[in-house]
């Protein structure tokens, strides 16, 4: 095996990698994605300590402790081109050598959690509830540039979404990857769970009109009234359907909370969406420090 060559895997001066400025010893092995760069501080607050505090564009990383275990809070930014940056230079920090730039013989498994805001999908599913979401249904395009393989559940599930909701050769392939079924079993209890669509952008991807009109008029009604079984599109945002394709992909874990501060059936909007991040920010955080 060949060392990785330095185009690929970019490093800055100090060995850390290049987007997200951290070293291996700098990252936990739960790390918690928010999309705000400013929510990363709103997280660590609730840490009994901070050792480290990075920060490099929109990727903002803090890494201490809460309730004795190690934890880092890092920021995406928004939007699954970002997630492709931030899940590949974390599984650098722990599966290759950046000193050698080969990748390690015995590979490690990190989790990672979303903490974010969303969407509603369903009249049923109330501004300020939580989500965790049981699966990913990218409809940004990302996981297409990747090779992976589905499970036989989720090869009927998104191809009973692709025969609903057809890309009539102009919108991505949709694609669909599983959180980790540990993780949701360990921060789902008292929130709703489905599957979690990613959009491409926040307005004509998600059929908002301000000037522009989008291409398809039918998308939130297609998402809110697609069926398999017992799967429903609970929600659409910017992230988890990458996180988990990616994580898949590279051998982490991963899960998704989101608040949810809009309810897109109802066309209703949070009025205690901050109180409601902190509320689910202390929930996830109480329910991480088991691990």
């Amino acid at each position: 095996m060949k060392p990785i060559a330095e185009s690929e895997l970019i490093l800055n001066k100090d060995g850390s990698v290049y987007h997200l400025n951290l070293l291996p010893e700098e990252l936990s092995d739960v790390v918690i994605n928010v999309g705000d760069p400013d929510r990363v501080g709103m997280v660590s607050d609730y840490f009994d300590t901070v050792e480290v505090r990075k920060q490099k564009r929109e990727f903002v990383t803090h890494t201490g402790t809460y309730k004795g275990r190690r934890m880092s809070v890092i920021s995406t930014g928004i939007g699954t081109d970002n997630i492709d940056i931030v899940y590949n230079e974390l599984d650098a920090l722990v599966n290759v050598d950046l000193k050698t730039r080969m990748v390690k013989p015995e590979l490690t498994s990190i989790s990672l959690v979303r903490i974010g805001t969303s969407g509603a999908l369903q009249a049923d599913i109330p501004v300020d509830s939580f989500v965790c979401s049981t699966h990913g249904l990218g409809l940004d395009g990302l996981l297409n540039y990747y090779r992976m393989t589905n499970t036989e559940d989720e090869s009927r599930i998104v191809q009973a979404f692709r025969q609903h909701y057809p890309n009539l050769g102009v919108l991505p392939q949709t694609y669909l990857a599983s959180a980790d079924p540990g993780l949701v079993h360990l921060l789902s209890p008292g929130m709703v769970s489905g599957m979690t669509a990613s959009c491409a952008g926040f307005y004509a991807p998600q059929m908002r009109s301000i000037r522009l009109e989008p291409s398809r008029m039918d998308m939130i009604e297609k998402l809110n009234s697609f069926r398999f079984g017992e799967h429903r599109v609970t929600n659409f945002e910017m992230e988890t359907g990458a996180m988990f394709g990616l994580a898949r992909l590279l051998g982490h874990k991963a899960c998704s909370t989101n608040v949810i501060v809009a309810n897109r059936i109802e066309h209703a909007f949070s009025k205690n969406a901050d109180a409601s991040m902190h509320l689910l920010i202390q929930t996830v955080l109480d329910r991480l420090s088991s691990l």
